[in-house]
């Protein structure tokens, strides 16, 4: 990462952005496979033009744009080994991109007892996560595996788990979109809005809802009505008929949610809602002890005078536990939530950002700016991603910077 007395990068634009509004990033983790170091700088994008893509950050150069066939795309995860993306549509299907072969096959789709629903929008698959499998010890296998688990989560009020190893070998047609079963289901209490994984154990899961519902789900404690299934048959995949929310409780805000995201050690969330505050909330209800014996608390932030602006987007970095938010004011800023403390104001960007993603080492962080609505029809900037350069003294703890001064 770059030195503390070095001048703050300037952002830079990834050549041939969306279309239309951009919904998420992800970059891939370093292949295995490979021998070139720039696999880790391949970034992955899905937006409402039906396309995912990918670019590499070291070029700034668009390697592959590929339509998805199910509408705008909103939502996006990355295998865990890096060869393929998963995305889900507004038209309620979850699919997955082989990067190699350039082939989409359909995984499973929301509600699909619904044959002709009012309002295609009522199916809409809006959150994937990838689940990790945890060695016997408990803890996660940080190597990079395939990824055998997705969970989708939809406007739907439906949360699923797939096994995407049923239909590695399948076609892209609509019989796949009949045969693919869910291997486990449960009815959330409204329509998903954000889904997360905890990185410390890959098997819990927060997702926030309308009604500013905060639901956890934990695979490990899933309850199964299939004899002989145990919970680490849950976690591997095996077909398992019941979910059950082992937490289901109100956010601490006072307004919808628009974002949520676990702390890398999984002890705590960071929830952003469309009234520009962010709350920092623990899981004590779960077990699990927050930093410190820490109290929730929630700061105002993405204001301009008497403007109030959304929070859209919340991004960790993996090694500081310091995380960005990025609001529809334009602005990225940087904290540290276990302090308290703001670290810096990277920059304001002409519209709205939609998402962001620190890359695996932290050493970049790619932002979308694009135009969210917010404020209804009107003439916008058009959408386009940036990759900035980060400073440590832009994102490491204030602690951490006393110390090794």
């Amino acid at each position: 990462m770059s030195s503390q007395s070095s001048p703050p990068p300037e952002p830079i634009q990834l050549q041939s952005p969306p279309t239309d509004g951009i919904t998420c990033l992800s970059y891939l983790p370093l292949n295995d496979d490979s021998s070139s170091s720039s696999s880790s700088s391949l970034l992955a994008c899905s937006s409402w033009d039906g396309t995912v893509r990918l670019y590499d950050t070291q070029s700034m150069m668009n390697v592959c744009t590929h339509s998805m066939d199910c509408g705008p795309v909103l939502s996006l995860a990355v295998d865990g080994a890096g060869k393929c993306l998963f995305t889900g549509g507004l038209d309620g299907s979850v699919r997955r991109f082989d990067i190699e072969t350039s082939k989409a096959t359909i995984i499973g789709h929301h509600s699909p007892n619904i044959e002709v629903p009012t309002n295609q929008e009522q199916l809409a698959c809006s959150c994937l996560s990838p689940l990790s499998s945890p060695s016997p010890e408990g803890s996660v296998n940080n190597k990079n595996e395939p990824t055998s688990v997705l969970a989708s989560a939809g406007w739907d009020s439906n949360f699923y788990l797939w096994d995407v190893r049923m239909n590695s070998s399948g076609g892209s047609g609509s019989d796949n979109n009949i045969t693919n079963k869910p291997a486990a289901h449960i009815e959330l209490p409204n329509k998903a809005f954000s889904m997360d994984v905890d990185p410390s154990t890959g098997t819990r899961l927060v997702i926030a809802t309308a009604g500013r519902r905060t639901c956890f789900i934990d695979v490990r404690m899933m309850k199964s009505t299939q004899e002989n299934t145990t919970a680490d048959d849950a976690a591997a995949g095996k077909i398992v008929e019941n979910v059950e929310l082992t937490l289901d409780r109100e956010s601490t805000l006072k307004y919808q949610t628009r974002v949520c995201r676990f702390f890398p050690n999984g002890t705590g969330i960071a929830v952003g809602s469309i009234e520009g505050r962010v709350a920092i909330e623990f899981l004590d209800d779960l077990g699990i002890a927050s930093p410190n014996g820490m109290k929730k608390y929630a700061f105002k932030c993405h204001r301009v005078n008497d403007a109030v602006y959304p929070v859209n987007a919340i991004a960790f970095h993996r090694s500081y536990g310091t995380f960005a938010t990025g609001g529809c004011d334009g602005t990225v800023l940087t904290w540290d939530g276990l302090h308290k403390k703001k670290l810096s104001s990277l920059y304001k960007f002409p519209t709205s950002i939609s998402a962001m993603c620190f890359s695996c080492d932290g050493s970049e962080l790619a932002i979308a700016s694009s135009y969210t609505f917010e404020e209804g029809e009107r003439d916008h900037p058009r959408d386009e991603i940036y990759i900035r350069k980060i400073l440590d003294s832009e994102i490491m703890p204030k602690s951490m910077k006393k110390t090794s001064a």
